[in-house]
């Protein structure tokens, strides 16, 4: 039966090289997976084509979405996405796991979507931390969890962009912060998943490909999204409680 999967998480989590690695490494679960292109009024980054990874368009049309019934947009870490509800039946009426790899943002609103209420779905959420180092964090008295989890993305984010344009402007070092205070929000939403894979591998990391095959968290995130997207029981997987970041 085919199902909306959804992969999210704060961005530069993992998310983009751990569907790279199911395409390398697990071709026949890949294969079963139909990317949901949504609008996006940002500018493509290097290696993004349009109509494929987004549609690419000025924020007016973006917007002027809102206007028109069936549509969910959203303002996404300054960005403005959108995405056309019926795509996804259109995708599981042809047989295939309609696949939306994103922001917790869209993924939620998903997840809520009136139409789809029938629809089966597997959700999963890319943590930077494990629950336990969240317990642990929290128990230290001069730790603020909002600005240390703001800090770890900052650093993946950019030695990312740094690898990406070699350089720092302005503009990059101001949708750094943007994103990356926007982590703890969104990490809050993980409790709505159904599985939470923590991943300390960022976009970053060498060990998606530097050695071949993924290593560390590289490796057991792909083995858990291979064996969830199969039917199979993750090893590494967890459930989160709502109340360990507080509801979202």
């Amino acid at each position: 039966m085919a199902r909306l999967v959804l992969l999210s998480g704060p961005s530069c989590v993992g998310k983009s090289p751990l569907l790279r690695a199911l395409r390398r490494f697990h071709k026949d679960r890949a294969a079963s997976l139909r990317p949901l292109v949504l609008y996006n009024d940002r500018s493509p980054r290097p290696g993004e084509e349009d109509g494929v990874d987004y549609y690419f368009r000025s924020r007016e049309f973006v917007e002027s979405l809102r206007d028109q019934p069936g549509y969910i947009v959203l303002p996404v870490r300054g960005d403005f996405q959108a995405l056309e509800v019926a795509q996804v039946l259109r995708v599981l009426e042809a047989g295939q796991d309609a696949f939306f790899e994103g922001n917790p943002y869209v993924a939620v609103a998903l997840l809520g979507a009136v139409e789809l209420a029938r629809v089966p779905r597997i959700s999963c959420f890319l943590s930077p931390l494990s629950r336990d180092e969240i317990l642990y964090l929290r128990a230290q008295p001069h730790v603020d969890l909002k600005e240390l989890i703001a800090d770890v993305m900052r650093r993946k984010l950019l030695r990312r962009t740094q690898r990406q344009k070699g350089g720092l402007g302005e503009k990059d070092l101001a949708d750094i912060e943007a994103r990356c205070g926007a982590a703890y929000h969104e990490l809050r939403y993980a409790a709505a998943f159904d599985y939470v894979l923590p991943n300390h591998d960022g976009e970053d990391s060498e060990n998606w490909e530097a050695f071949y095959y993924p290593l560390g968290d590289a490796r057991r995130c792909l083995e858990d999204f291979a064996a969830i997207i199969a039917g199979e029981l993750p090893r590494y997987a967890e459930k989160w409680e709502p109340e360990l970041l507080g509801e979202a």
